[in-house]
């Protein structure tokens, strides 16, 4: 079968029932990175909700129908793909058009040259066609589009830029992008850059701080951080604590109840969300994690500039079956395999294990531990022993609940008598999507900066 090469516009009918969407760009210096993503669109030309783009960080649609595949090549100057894969006959029947995605970060589309969106039979990889593409200044386009037409699936060639990045191009249907400015779609010809958003911060003498790896994150991803910062200097001033620094530890619960958190990308925008309070207070821009269930795991540190890749290789309990053979081969040298870790509450393990790492390894500054738990807490004898042992360690304990579970002792903590300070904070939501990064910064933050106070009275610090 020929392929057809398309100009901007053109379509075709597929007869494929499963095809393979390329983006094609060659590498070299000065080349910015380039994305490959998808939208499922109703007739609406909208989003159902934020699930129904696939991308790096959500590489698999709910309904199985559309996936993304991930990169090939690109070691040193030559050819690059990525790809997004699609199964026609699962597409669900609310959604009517499929959107092809692409994103630059690090640039724009004018520094990527031999840019092409390449239609294969998924199954025999025959090429079905080939729309080759150039762009300006834009950050962002859609490159094609698969849709339904009187019972038929087709495709068109589309190219059409975004000057705004991918956060505005997903905003314009629908998705759901923090602080994202509004955008409106532009050709493919050069436009003027976006400015950057303006600071909604007060003004005071602690406002965000750059930190290191932060201008190697996705466009959209630094906007994102830039602001989250800007919220949590603002929070830490209205307490007081302009000034402080600390060590930055996240604890992230691994245990079965917590598998829908993390199929629904709640789990991964919390990380995200927990980047900005490292990045804020502890300007090396990393953080150590752990995860936890039956047993505790320590996860890579945290680099800032390397949150996308650290968010999908490490935020995925919810893409493994504890109970499948055999994946341990497949995984990333630095991934857990989360058989080890297990699927029950053993709060006290995690705790202990953070404990041992700060003794080992003394810092100048005190540690916060942001501990995210969906409850089912029973081992409460053993987890009080443990942080009433540590009241006299340099570590401020912020338990924070993921929904309405039974939160045992970590619930009950603050009303303990009987330690020289209060080195434990917690609360719980009922779900954290909806929570404003205002209010969830001011949540996480009001009782560190007292505790910074007492424990240093206290001789702790």
């Amino acid at each position: 079968m020929t392929a057809t090469s398309l100009t901007k516009g053109a379509n075709l009918a597929v007869d494929s029932p499963t095809v393979r969407v390329e983006l094609v760009w060659s590498t070299g210096p000065g080349v910015p990175e380039v994305d490959a993503s998808a939208l499922l669109l109703t007739p609406a030309g909208r989003v159902r909700d934020d699930a129904d783009f696939v991308f790096y960080n959500q590489p698999r649609h709910a309904s199985g129908a559309v996936r993304h595949t991930g990169k090939q090549g690109g070691s040193g100057a030559g050819v690059t793909t990525d790809a997004v894969e699609v199964d026609l006959r699962s597409v669900e029947p609310a959604v009517d058009r499929i959107v092809l995605c692409a994103s630059a970060d690090g640039g724009t589309f004018g520094q990527v040259s031999g840019l092409s969106l390449r239609l294969l039979d998924a199954g025999s990889r025959t090429e079905l066609a080939r729309f080759d593409m150039a762009a300006g200044t834009e950050t962002a386009l859609v490159g094609g589009e698969l849709y339904r037409r009187q019972g038929q699936w087709k495709f068109r060639a589309v190219g059409q830029g975004y000057a705004s990045g991918l956060a505005g191009l997903a905003t314009d249907f629908g998705i759901t992008v923090d602080d994202a400015p509004p955008a409106s779609p532009a050709p493919l010809s050069p436009t003027a850059p976006t400015a950057p958003p303006p600071s909604s911060a007060p003004p005071g003498p602690a406002g965000p701080r750059l930190t290191k790896g932060e201008e190697r994150l996705p466009v959209d991803m630094r906007k994102r951080l830039s602001l989250r910062k800007e919220q949590v200097a603002v929070s830490l001033r209205k307490h007081g604590a302009a000034d402080v620094t600390a060590r930055v530890v996240l604890v992230l619960d691994a245990s079965g109840s917590m598998s829908f958190l993390y199929s629904k990308g709640v789990v991964t925008d919390v990380v995200e969300r927990m980047a900005a309070v490292a990045a804020q207070l502890d300007d090396d821009g990393e953080m150590q994690a752990w995860t936890f269930a039956s047993n505790p795991a320590r996860l890579p540190d945290l680099r800032l500039g390397d949150l996308p890749e650290w968010l999908r290789l490490h935020v995925r309990v919810g893409e493994i079956s504890l109970f499948r053979r055999g994946r341990k081969k497949g995984l990333h040298p630095d991934q857990v395999d989360m058989r080890a870790v297990g699927i029950q509450n053993e709060e006290q393990k995690v705790i202990a294990e953070v404990r041992a790492f700060v003794r080992d390894n003394p810092a100048s500054a005190p540690t916060l531990v942001l501990f995210f738990s969906d409850g089912g807490v029973y081992r409460n004898a053993e987890i009080e022993r443990e942080l009433r042992e540590a009241v006299e360690e340099p570590v401020f304990w912020q338990f924070v609940g993921l929904g309405r579970s039974d939160y045992g002792v970590l619930e009950r903590f603050d009303t303990l008598p009987g330690r020289r300070v209060d080195n434990v904070g917690f609360f719980a939501v009922d779900d954290i999507s909806t929570v404003p990064d205002a209010e969830l910064y001011d949540r996480l933050l009001s009782e560190f900066p007292s505790w910074i106070t007492a424990a240093g009275r206290a001789g702790i610090l």
